[in-house]
This record gives structure tokens, C-alpha cells and sequence, in this order.
């Protein structure tokens, strides 16, 4: 029966699971950036200081960052899908008190529960994993992990339009009714699933993470206008290092940590967050500049000049090119690995800042940067999730790719912050506006260039995949040639079999942990050999088939030893049922 319930949702997971867990990842990035065309125009628009206006896009990034390990462990033990809907449920409700408010406290309330979004996405990315077959999961996660951009280039022209043409309060109804429909689809097609991981939620580890972030985020956010050196920034950094480090202690003696820093702490999921955290400075920096230096007028000598909503189109490509790299992802992932196509990523985008240096004299300019920044990134954010998911048990994924997704927030809000105060300190005063200067425009470059310098020597640490089997798919053309990896380090080898003995190409092998879930998943190659990593030592059921067969379950046990047990599984002639 638990065979039953672990085969179930790969076979109910229709086709429209992917891109209605995808158009998630674009509502939670239209959310996002909906307030970059009128952030200037804040203090206006709610009759407040500027410091105070900050306060409404820094209350998202706040919620967002502690929401997201949080809905990301509740997905984990309450059921994915189900967190999934209340993480849009919350962003919906904060959506329409912003769009019923032209006061600033009201607003900063809307906005932080708009934050509660950001975990749409690693819940989004666990559906996958649970649900479906390892040969679409590449390009399924890749999908996901780049909606984040797709949704932010789309969402900044149309943001910019419905700004110069509308009430500015449209784009919180827009957001809100993004959200339900989001909400309504999911409800339709996405299953929920079975995988479960053990334990109770640690409400103290959630308490002191978010204590923690909150305290470390807080003065990167708001450095420049408290001071770099003030008593309030110094002291939050350092309360922060201190909660940290007790949340730290108490998360590696609790049973049921909300993080397992223990598997965090591996080379594979360390690196990989650390290059993470590069990867989101770099994709901040340009969506910074690129608009300023568009919407400058040509008085300055180096503005172009462009309105706003013509600044949102030429910067849009840098979102549509990431989703249109997710499938190129897949085959460059299915031959050669994660590992490699974020190395390739990251060395797109220090192409594109190196060239982008030399590019700001002229619109055209900065859609090629756009372009080939976005054909990076898309590559970068693709390849994380799957060596993530690469380097967890199936029961963790909620949570490890909640912790990346953090990761990559917190390197936005540096970006955020580090760009923020470039600009302001190299701007120029003319007649009581600041405004940027190229030096500024310049430097902010620089700055992703060493940040993406910096990640790729994080991701040559990345270990050598020892889950490539079950990564290495792309999509359903690339199926049959999923390629196996030549050796595995701890897990089941063998070949499946015909009744007449003969290779059974494009079988598909199940492992089936003790609990009855789903552990790992391969199609058989033309020679009808297969390789399954296993998680951890134990007894295990491996269960094959192919059509025209009929179908086999069978026991085996892995002793923990590296090597791979050798299992050929013979499958019986197909039965002819009355």
C-alpha cells in the first residue's frame, strides 16, 4: 500500500503542474518588484520622509527573508502544497491593505505580509522533487528557480505603465488578483505531497532565526541613513552575531531542528549557498543601474534619456532570457552537471558587467547587456536548486531550498544596500536632487563583477555531484538519454532485464525508502543499465517498469559502505488481465 502512495503523484502531477508552480515564482517576483517604478515618488505618495518611505520596500525584504526557511520546514512536515497556498493566501491579504492605504503604517503591515510570498518558491521547487519523474526535474526546477526573474522583468514595464497611466494603487489589486488566480490554480492542478518529514516544528530555532535576520538585515538596510559607524548599526550587527551564534548552538542539540546545519555544513549545500548569495548581489546591481541610467535625462551628458516605461522594456530581457535559458540549462545540466553550468553562468555575467563597463552610451546598449546578464543569471539561479536537491534527503528539500532562497535574498539586500550607498556618495547636487553619476554607474559595476568573481571560486569548491543520476535529466526529448554517472558512491547498480534475459531500455526504477517515499528515481539506459544513489544505509524497494512488462518489486539492503550494491532486476512477461 505505501508502494501505492509513493508511485501516486507522479502519475496524477499533470503537465500543467510545472508552469502553474511556475507562474508562483512570477507572482512572488511581481510582488517584488511592483514598487520600483514609483520608489522615488514614495515619500510623496504617503506624505512621509524619505528614511520612513524606505521602511515600505525594507518591511518585504525583512518578512520575506524569515518566511522563507520558516513555510519552507512547514512545507516539510505539514504537506508542501498546503503551505504553498497560505504563503499566497497571506500575500494576497497584504496586497489589498496596501491597495486600501495612502498612509505609511498601514502600508509597511501590507507589505510585510506580501513578503510571506518568498516561500512559493523553495515549497514550489519540493512539489517538484516530490511529484516528478527524475528526467523532468532539471528543467522543471530550472523553470522555477528563473521565474523569480522572469516575473521581475515582466513585471517592470507593466508596473511603469499602469504607474504613468493609472492609480498607483492598481498595482496592489493587480498583485492581489495575480495572487488569487495563483492560489485557484494550484487548488486545481498541483496534488499535494505524501513525503513528510518527521519531528514538530522548532518554534524557538524559528524565534531566534528570525531575531537573528531581522537584526543582521535591519543595518545593511538602513546603514546609509543611520551611518556605517553609528552605535545603532555597529550594535545591531554585533546583537546579530550573538543570536546567531545561540541559534546556531540550540539548532545543532534540538532533535527537530528547523535547519539541519549539520547537512548544511556540507561542501556541496555550503558552497553552493555561499555562491548563491554572489550570484543574488549580481542579479540586484544591474536591475539598480539599468533604469537610473535609462531614465537620466540627456542634459547630464550621459543619461539617455528614455521614459519610464521604455526603461522597463529595455531592461525586460533580462527577465525573458532567463526563462528562455531554463531548457538550454536542462541540456547543459543532463551532459555535463550543475556544477558546470553555474560556472558558466557566472562567467556569462562577468562577461556582461566586463562589457556592460564599456556599454552605457546608448539604449541599444543596454538591452545586449540585459540580454547576456539575464542568458547568466538564468543559467546561475538555474543550476542551484539542483545541486541543492542534489545534496539533501528528500525530506529536507522544503527547508535547503528555503535556506537558499535566503541566501540569495541576503545577497540582494547587500546589493541593495552596498549599490545604494555608492550611488548616493558619487551623486551629484544639482539644484537640492541627487543625482547619480556614470562614476557611480561604473563603480556599481565593478562591484558585481567581484561579487561574481568571488562566487565563482566558491562554486570550483562544489564537490562533484554524487546524485547525478537522479539530476541528470532534462527534458522529456533528452529522456532516453538521460546519461548515468559512471560510478555511485553509495547506492544500487545493475541492469534491467527482460523475461528472456535481454536489456529493457527506458525502465523506470523507483527506490522506495522503509516510510514507503519515494527516495530516488532513474530511467534504465540502452544497455538497460541503471544507478540509484541511496540517501542513507538501510532496507530499501526497487521497483521497475516498462511497458510491455510487467511490473517488479525488489527488497535490497545498503550497508552504508561506499561502492554500489549490484542488483539486476528481472522483469516478469506481461500479464494478460480477464
Amino acid at each position: 500500500m505505501t508502494h501505492t502512495t509513493t508511485e501516486q503523484p507522479a502519475r496524477r502531477a499533470s503537465g500543467a503542474v510545472v508552469p502553474v508552480l511556475a507562474f508562483a515564482g512570477i507572482v512572488v517576483a511581481v510582488m517584488q518588484t511592483l514598487l520600483v517604478p514609483v520608489i522615488k515618488d514614495l515619500p510623496q505618495l504617503l506624505d512621509t520622509a524619505p528614511s520612513n518611505a524606505t521602511w515600505v520596500l525594507t518591511s518585504t525584504l525583512l518578512s520575506g527573508a524569515v518566511a522563507t526557511p520558516i513555510m519552507g520546514r512547514l512545507g516539510d512536515l505539514y504537506g508542501k502544497r498546503r503551505m504553498l497556498i497560505l504563503s499566497l493566501a497571506v500575500m494576497v491579504v497584504g496586497a489589498l491593505v496596501s491597495a486600501l492605504t495612502s498612509t505609511l503604517l498601514p502600508m509597511i503591515a501590507g507589505r510585510t505580509l506580501q513578503g510571506f510570498a518568498m516561500g512559493a518558491i523553495p515549497l514550489g521547487i519540493g512539489l517538484m522533487r516530490d511529484m516528478l519523474p527524475r528526467e523532468k526535474l532539471g528543467s522543471a526546477m530550472a523553470l522555477m528557480s528563473s521565474s523569480i526573474g522572469v516575473g521581475g522583468g515582466l513585471a517592470l514595464p507593466l508596473a511603469a505603465l499602469i504607474a504613468q497611466h493609472a492609480d498607483w494603487h492598481a498595482l496592489f489589486y493587480g498583485a492581489a488578483g495575480l495572487g488569487a488566480l495563483s492560489i485557484l490554480l494550484t487548488l486545481l492542478v498541483v496534488p499535494e505531497s505524501p513525503m513528510r518529514a518527521e519531528g514538530s516544528f522548532d518554534v524557538l530555532g524559528a524565534l531566534g532565526l528570525s531575531a537573528g535576520l531581522v537584526l543582521f538585515l535591519l543595518p545593511i538596510t538602513k546603514g546609509s541613513d543611520w551611518g556605517w559607524t553609528s552605535g545603532s548599526t555597529l550594535g545591531m550587527f554585533a546583537a546579530s552575531a550573538v543570536v546567531l551564534v545561540l541559534w546556531g548552538v540550540f539548532e545543532l542539540r534540538s532533535k527537530a531542528p528547523l535547519v539541519d546545519l549539520r547537512t548544511t555544513a556540507r561542501p556541496a549545500v555550503l558552497f553552493t549557498n555561499l555562491a548563491s548569495i554572489m550570484v543574488g548581489v549580481s542579479f540586484y546591481v544591474v536591475s539598480l543601474v539599468l533604469p537610473q541610467l535609462l531614465q537620466l535625462p540627456k542634459a547630464t551628458g550621459y543619461g539617455l534619456g528614455q521614459s519610464m516605461v521604455v526603461a522597463g522594456l529595455l531592461v525586460a530581457p533580462l527577465g525573458l532570457t532567463m526563462m528562455f535559458t531554463a531548457p538550454v540549462y536542462a541540456r547543459l545540466s543532463a551532459k555535463y552537471g550543475p556544477k558546470v553550468t553555474l560556472i558558466l553562468g557566472m562567467l556569462i555575467i562577468a562577461i556582461g558587467y566586463g562589457a556592460g563597463l564599456g556599454l552605457m552610451s546608448a539604449a541599444w546598449q543596454s538591452l545586449v547587456i540585459a540580454v547576456v546578464l539575464g542568458a547568466g543569471i538564468g543559467l546561475a539561479y538555474s543550476s542551484l536548486p539542483a545541486l541543492i536537491v542534489g545534496a539533501v534527503p528528500a525530506s529536507e528539500t522544503g527547508a535547503a531550498n528555503g535556506l537558499n532562497t535566503l541566501m540569495r535574498s541576503i545577497g540582494t539586500s547587500v546589493s541593495s544596500a552596498v549599490i545604494g550607498m555608492v550611488l548616493a556618495n558619487t551623486a551629484n547636487n544639482v539644484g537640492g536632487v541627487e543625482i547619480p553619476t556614470m562614476h557611480g554607474f561604473r563603480v556599481s559595476f565593478l562591484i558585481a563583477t567581484g561579487a561574481v568573481a568571488i562566487g565563482l571560486v566558491m562554486a570550483l569548491f562544489l564537490p562533484k555531484p554524487n546524485r547525478a543520476p537522479q539530476l541528470r535529466a532534462s527534458s522529456e526529448d533528452d529522456a532516453a538519454v538521460v546519461e548515468q554517472a559512471e560510478e555511485v558512491l553509495r547506492g544500487f547498480r545493475g541492469r534491467v532485464l527482460g523475461a528472456d534475459g535481454v536489456p529493457v531500455a527506458r525502465a523506470k526504477v523507483t527506490l522506495i525508502d522503509r516510510r514507503g517515499r519515494q527516495a530516488g528515481a532513474t530511467l534504465s539506459d540502452e544497455d538497460g543499465s541503471y544507478a540509484l544513489a541511496v540517501p542513507a544505509q538501510g532496507a530499501y524497494v526497487l521497483a521497475a517498469r516498462a511497458s510491455g512488462h510487467g511490473p517488479l518489486a525488489s527488497s535490497a539492503t545498503h550497508h552504508g559502505e561506499e561502492g554500489a550494491v549490484e542488483l539486476d532486476l528481472p522483469l516478469p512477461g506481461e500479464t494478460v488481465s480477464a
